[in-house]
């Protein structure tokens, strides 16, 4: 195997380990919400004036999918949707405080997650982490332009 194949390898492996050490932590504390949910809580708690379009951008869904998540999301009561006074066609969201409790757990468990992993990301360096944010912001824009190539705008599937 090539160092290329390596990397491909190891990042899959170390994301899978991740998944796994978290999982039932994570089910265990956000019992009833599915990832998504959680992760569209996360997103919209970070980023002011969300909106489907954004989300579906982030999420690398189809806007359909994202409107079928908000729905469900204000349906649990967890997100409220907003239109601004200067702009009525946009729909935007916000938390609830029932999703901000959602959201303050999920916090909380990366922080535990963080602080379990602390010992491994206090050995590297400055350089070690540059180099791993340079590889991993170049081979992220090369996959975006593999996504144009196929043709594919996020924004209106």
């Amino acid at each position: 195997m090539n160092k290329e194949e390596q990397v491909i390898v190891r990042f899959r492996d170390l994301y899978n380990k991740m998944v796994w050490l978290n999982k039932d932590k994570m089910e265990d504390s956000l019992k009833g919400y599915k990832s998504s949910e959680v992760h569209c809580i996360e997103y919209i708690e970070k980023n002011v004036e969300s909106n489907v379009t954004k989300l579906a951008e982030s999420f690398y869904m189809t806007r359909g999918a994202i409107s079928k998540l908000t729905k469900k999301l204000i349906q649990k009561g967890l997100i409220n949707s907003y239109q601004k006074s200067d702009n009525k066609k946009e729909i935007y969201f916000s938390l609830t405080e029932q999703g901000k409790a959602i959201y303050k757990i999920h916090e909380d468990l990366h922080k535990e997650f963080q602080e379990r992993d602390k010992a491994i990301f206090e050995q590297v360096t400055e350089e070690q982490f540059d180099s791993m944010l340079s590889f991993m912001e170049k081979y992220s824009r090369h996959l975006d332009t593999e996504i144009e190539k196929l043709g594919i705008d996020m924004k209106s599937e």
